[in-house]
């Protein structure tokens, strides 16, 4: 590890944002998959809250600029290389939590109100990063789809006057105000560590070792040629079903698919889930219903309500199989070097130090029931072991001395 402390110690910034980047990449593996697999509701908002605390946790006792964006980047590029067969929507989340928060701190001082202000937006990013999420994967026809059902619910619920508007503005202020609590319960956090003297716990293993930074499949053949044809398949798919009829978009979507299928069988394991064609069936039955009709008793299926979910549905299968093909390619260490070549040198040495701590710091983080419970004492403990990590990032060695 010697050499790899060598090449960045003069950037201490790219030390602390190893510490910190990893550390948020635990948090999305022990406490995101635990809410996914246990399908708790608004788990990409509670990652983005948890998130947001680490960062200006973090920023209390490490006040550097440029620590935060670095810290995401680090996070988004561990991100890249996790088991999920789908990277770029989470990437793309982290990233742009951080940039928020580096923002706001940077151009509008550390301090409650702009904590709060970075806060509100970088956990709103996650209803943003979803609503737009299910856009490109359903459609705009999703937004009709919604009016009716909400129209018929005011019915039921005798509150016709309530405009979708009302209830799209009360969703955002909730978002708002969990935001800015979690900004603030991150300054506290990070405060309290910082006035508190920091003890070594000794939860590192005498011999840390820098494994391989990028875990591949070695089946997988990558092609560059292929990366480039997937990447330029998701806008021309999209646009190209949105002017050809149905039974085409139904054999583009099956050949397409067929033919990632037999490249990239475990990168297309989302298929696989009962839940995802569950939940194209209830988009389909929900498009199909004449929710104006319903009202007034029996179940009104149209013709060109199946119509369009059927479409929704194919949208849906052929952006799942694009982006996780995609997803694939990106692996492809052809393209990693030419990412990290010289003028990312400390991008890479970085991620080498994250990824080394990685098993470790996945080890000693709280359980996820732990973490719900005592979200305040978690975010403390984690912030004690950062030091510790720092220390030994520093020194390349883990001693009884304190950092």
């Amino acid at each position: 590890m010697n050499s790899t402390i060598i090449a960045i110690q003069h950037d201490a910034v790219w030390l602390k944002a190893s510490v910190l980047g990893g550390l948020w990449a635990s948090v999305e593996i022990i406490i995101g998959s635990f809410f996914h697999n246990l399908r708790i509701p608004l788990a990409g908002t509670l990652l983005a809250a948890h998130a947001t605390v680490l960062m200006v946790a973090f920023y209390q006792i490490w006040s550097v600029k440029g620590l935060i964006w670095r810290a995401g980047l680090i996070a988004a590029l561990m991100k890249s290389v996790s088991p999920s067969a789908v990277i770029l929507g989470p990437m793309i989340g982290i990233l742009i939590e951080a940039f928020v928060v580096e923002f706001f701190i940077r151009y509008f001082g550390n301090n409650l109100v702009s904590l709060g202000i970075a806060g509100a937006l970088s956990v709103s990013s996650a209803l943003i990063h979803k609503v737009v999420s299910l856009l490109v994967l359903y459609g705009f026809r999703l937004i009709t789809l919604f009016l009716d059902v909400y129209q018929f619910l005011a019915r039921q619920l005798h509150i016709e006057n309530t405009k979708p508007l009302t209830l799209v503005i009360i969703v955002c202020a909730m978002y708002v105000a969990f935001g800015s609590l979690s900004a603030f319960i991150g300054y506290f956090v990070g405060m309290r560590s910082k006035k508190r003297s920091y003890i070594r716990q000794g939860f590192i293993p005498e011999k840390v070792k820098v494994d391989n930074l990028f875990a591949l499949n070695p089946d997988q053949q990558y092609s560059i040629l292929l990366f480039v044809i997937h990447a330029l398949m998701i806008p021309a798919g999209l646009v190209l079903m949105r002017v050809i009829p149905v039974q085409f978009i139904l054999l583009f979507v099956f050949i397409y698919s067929i033919l990632c299928l037999k490249k990239y069988r475990k990168g297309l394991r989302r298929l696989l889930k009962p839940v995802f064609w569950i939940q194209l069936l209830v988009i389909v039955l929900i498009a199909a219903v004449d929710w104006n009709k319903l009202q007034s008793g029996g179940l009104v299926i149209t013709s060109s309500g199946l119509l369009m979910g059927a479409e929704m549905a194919l949208r849906a299968v052929f952006v799942v199989v694009a982006f996780s093909s995609f997803s694939v390619e990106l692996r492809n260490p052809e393209i990693r070097k030419q990412i990290f070549k010289k003028g990312f040198d400390k991008i890479y040495t970085s991620l080498g130090l994250a990824f080394s701590a990685l098993p470790v710091m996945v080890a000693a983080m709280p359980t996820p029931g732990f973490f719900i419970r005592h979200p305040v004492d978690s975010f403390t403990q984690m912030m004690n072991h950062a030091r510790e990590w720092l220390f030994v990032f520093e020194t390349g060695k883990v001693t009884d001395q304190q950092g």
